[in-house]
């Protein structure tokens, strides 16, 4: 049995090494917003095509890292009229299957060890199968039907004038000024700051794992597994609330890998925690897209259009999945199958944040750069 004072040292040494550890996505999520959110703009402003638009949306996102960047920059692209409706949802679409490269790059700090860094991948991928089953469900529906715009329409038409709000992030609030400071000491040096970014982020993680296993096993361990990510329900509201207070479901869902790495949890148990992540996401965009709205201005409304339709697809994925056992647990079984392959090779985990991230969607987007959408 711990000490009370051994207990309020790790508690402060978990706090300590949690903020490096926000510091450290900070740092590489802004560090590849330096060197590649100028080519995200230009990408997301280019494309006409909706299949193009969903690869466009995953690139952009995986470039700057930041689901809610790439949708707040859609919304405001649209409002300023340099993107229809019809081409700013798939790259919406796509932004979703982008945010979760961040876990998967956190996964990745629990390479050297075996056991973690299969538990961890699981983790990490799981947002990914999940957001992969639910564009081949919803974008051809959308295409086929115009489900998402139109049912995004309506609700456009009740609430565009209920004006919106400014959230409070308490991360970014604590976070920001060393992330800029380091930055400014780096002469705002992506390449430096990317490189800081990782070194943090491996060291975060290695004493991550060490404190959460020595504190939560136990009482605190079956606490967790009772409420945060204990039934389905509870557990997704959770994932919608802390990430709505974040606005960054990359952070909500980064912290679940150390402690599906750590043995804590299981890839099950955090499924339902990362799809609140994935609606509580939309938030930023939607309250940027109400200021928009609030003005009156046609521009305001499609843009408006476009956030609520981010909404509704994360929200029928959510009702798709969930409910039905069979259907919930195949992305847990692909992902924990992916974290049975990577461990016999790591380079397969390469290989698949560059396949799945980078070259697919390069690949299609130059051979149909040419085509036109509707």
């Amino acid at each position: 049995m711990m000490r009370r004072y051994e207990v309020l040292w790790r508690v402060a040494g978990l706090v300590g090494i949690l903020f490096l550890f926000f510091v450290s996505l900070e740092l590489m999520g802004d560090s590849v917003k330096l060197m590649g959110r100028g080519f995200a703009e230009r990408l997301l402003r280019t494309t006409s095509n909706p299949f193009v638009g969903l690869f466009v949306g995953i690139l952009a996102t995986s470039l700057v890292q930041s689901s809610s960047t790439v949708t707040s920059l859609t919304v405001g692209i649209v409002a300023g009229g340099g993107l229809t409706v019809a081409g700013a949802i798939p790259i919406v679409l796509g932004a979703n299957v982008g945010t979760s490269i961040t876990n998967t790059i956190v996964s990745l700090g629990h390479i050297a060890r075996k056991d973690e860094f299969e538990r961890a991948m699981g983790a990490a991928t799981v947002h990914d199968f999940f957001n992969l089953l639910a564009v081949t469900v919803f974008f051809p529906l959308e295409l086929m039907t115009g489900f998402l715009s139109r049912t995004a329409e309506q609700l456009t038409d009740v609430l565009a004038n209920a004006g919106g709000t400014d959230l409070l992030n308490p991360v970014s609030v604590l976070t920001d000024p060393v992330v800029e400071g380091i930055i400014h000491l780096s002469r705002s040096n992506g390449i430096v700051v990317l490189i800081l970014g990782i070194a943090l982020l491996f060291v975060s993680l290695r004493y991550l794992v060490y404190l959460l296993k020595s504190l939560l096993l136990g009482r605190s361990e079956r606490l967790i597994n009772r409420f945060l990510f204990g039934p389905a329900p509870i557990a997704l509201l959770f994932g919608t609330l802390v990430t709505i207070m974040v606005q960054s479901s990359s952070i909500t869902t980064s912290i679940t890998v150390p402690l599906v790495g750590a043995g804590i949890v299981t890839v099950a148990q955090i499924f339902p925690f990362v799809l609140g992540a994935n609606i509580g996401t939309t938030v930023t965009a939607l309250l940027a897209a109400l200021v928009l709205a609030g003005d009156g201005e046609s521009a305001g409304y499609a843009a408006l259009q476009v956030a609520f339709a981010h909404l509704i697809f994360n929200a029928c994925g959510v009702l798709l999945v969930l409910p039905l056992r069979q259907l919930r647990r195949v992305p847990v079984w692909l992902a924990n199958s992916l974290g049975k392959l990577v461990v016999k090779n790591r380079a397969y985990a390469f290989v698949y944040v560059g396949f799945v991230f980078f070259i697919i969607p390069l690949i299609i987007i130059f051979a149909t750069r040419g085509l036109g959408g509707p």
